[in-house]
């Protein structure tokens, strides 16, 4: 039986279906002292198939998804810090009345 070519519809169709993980390092030493180290991690796969296996950044990313709009502004973000610093205040002052 003689195979068949597969096209790159078919190939990419089977790579999204079943997903595809890439991983490497790179390391870049000199004189046997390493001065850097890259890892790369990369997953190609359908968004149903990146679901499945947990992996949803998109839903929360400002840019990716028009739901992500209802998450905290910058300014909000800066509002909470100085609330929870005024906590950690008023409880740092309140062990110390305690001791």
């Amino acid at each position: 039986m003689q195979r068949q070519p597969q096209g790159l519809v078919d190939i990419l169709d089977k790579i999204l279906d079943k997903g595809l993980v890439v991983a490497g390092d790179v390391k870049v030493s000199l004189a046997n002292v390493e001065l850097l180290t890259i890892q790369l991690r990369l997953v190609i796969c359908s968004i149903d198939k990146a679901e499945a296996i947990g992996i949803n950044w998109w839903r929360s990313d400002r840019f990716y998804s028009s739901d992500a709009k209802a998450l905290p502004s910058a300014q909000e973000y800066d509002e909470l810090r100085n609330r929870i610093a005024e906590l950690e205040q008023q409880l740092s002052t309140r062990e110390r009345k305690g001791r």
